[in-house]
């Protein structure tokens, strides 16, 4: 209904979950929460209502019968991510240096927030989205969430999910593409180069654009793992998802500070199989594509004959990206990786022609 007052907040923190009127429990991982200092404390002091604004100081809700209290944020941090070592991404970004209030109340929303970045098409609320899904006659809809660029072998996985929901029964299941919006790693693509790219996509037909709706899920990525995980399943519930794609590591990250994942990889799946609350969402375990070389294209991983595959990890494909080298032909379809090339050109551009930095 809002941002969460403190008994909301430490439900959520302590229980992963949030006690209904009707007495039942309702999944939710992560804190929706607005941070603010003590200098907004002290502007609200006693009112019962807050206006908010956006950037440009356009009136954009009201918070109701506000409530104020403390941003304990090494609790905060250490419920959320089971470690408080230094170096986590979204930590860093957005709640080390937040203010040390948080405020909660009911949020009467009076226009949604406009990011005039020519994505806005995309931001689909679930209501819209489950609009569009009935527009097309659903009868299953399969979500799948990325943060990177979709190459053959995630349309490969796509593809087949769509496949095996026929061979189920389902008449029409349509793919829920979507894409995390939110904030990201500074070394992850940014999301308008992400768009322009899963348009290429469609265009080239490696994804049907009949059965196919790509909308942003504007959620910032915290890399907060099994925890995480269960707020992005929790979100596609609403949106009208019964059918979840979750591969390894959902979420997950290596550790800030440690050379190992900070996730043990198959937990995000495993829980999920068993979080009160998401009982109406059926996750579908993610099959491995990777490059086989003697088929020359992306295919489901083969044990028995594993010389022949080829693994190859965002990292790499960036690099691919960034110093002009090729993929093998069937990695991703041409016109999304001249999207990527073009990114990483541009970047070397400007950077030969940014004046150099002052001596100081």
């Amino acid at each position: 209904r809002g941002f969460m007052r403190e008994h909301e907040y430490l439900q959520c923190l302590h229980f992963n979950s949030l006690r209904l009127p009707s007495g039942g429990l309702a999944n939710m991982s992560l804190p929706i929460v607005l941070a603010v200092d003590d200098a907004a404390k002290d502007r609200v002091g006693a009112a019962p209502d807050v206006a908010l604004a956006g950037p440009d100081g356009e009136l954009l809700a009201v918070l109701r019968s506000v409530e104020i209290y403390p941003h304990n944020k090494e609790e905060r941090i250490a419920r959320t991510w089971g470690t408080t070592a230094p170096g986590l991404p979204y930590v860093d970004e957005a709640i080390t240096p937040a203010g040390n209030w948080l405020i909660g109340g009911d949020l009467e929303v009076l226009q949604p927030i406009k990011y005039n970045d020519g994505l806005d098409h995309y931001r689909l609320s679930p209501q819209q989205l489950r609009d569009e899904f009935d527009k097309r006659g659903a009868d299953a809809v399969f979500a799948f969430q990325l943060r990177n660029p979709v190459h053959n072998g995630h349309a490969l996985l796509m593809n087949d999910t769509r496949r095996r929901l026929l061979e189920m029964g389902f008449k029409n299941p349509i793919l829920l593409l979507h894409p995390l919006g939110g904030f990201t790693k500074a070394d992850d693509v940014p999301l308008p180069v992400r768009m322009e790219q899963h348009s290429k996509v469609l265009e080239d037909g490696v994804l049907d654009p009949e059965t196919t709706i790509v909308s942003i899920f504007p959620s910032p990525m915290h890399y907060a793992g099994p925890t995480e995980v269960q707020w992005h399943a929790k979100a596609r519930i609403n949106a009208g998802a019964n059918f979840y794609i979750v591969g390894r590591d959902p979420a997950g990250m290596g550790h800030p500070t440690e050379k190992r994942d900070l996730y043990n990889p198959d937990h995000g799946k495993k829980v999920l199989s068993m979080a009160p609350g998401l009982e109406k969402l059926n996750i579908l375990p993610f099959k491995v594509a990777a490059y086989d070389t003697v088929a020359k294209k992306m295919a489901f991983f083969e044990p028995s004959r594993s010389q022949d595959f080829l693994f190859i990890s965002g990292t790499k494909m960036r690099t691919f990206a960034k110093t002009g080298e090729n993929p093998p032909d069937g990695f991703m379809c041409p016109g999304g990786w001249k999207v990527l090339v073009d990114y990483y050109n541009s970047l070397q551009t400007e950077g030969a022609t940014a004046p150099a930095a002052a001596t100081v």
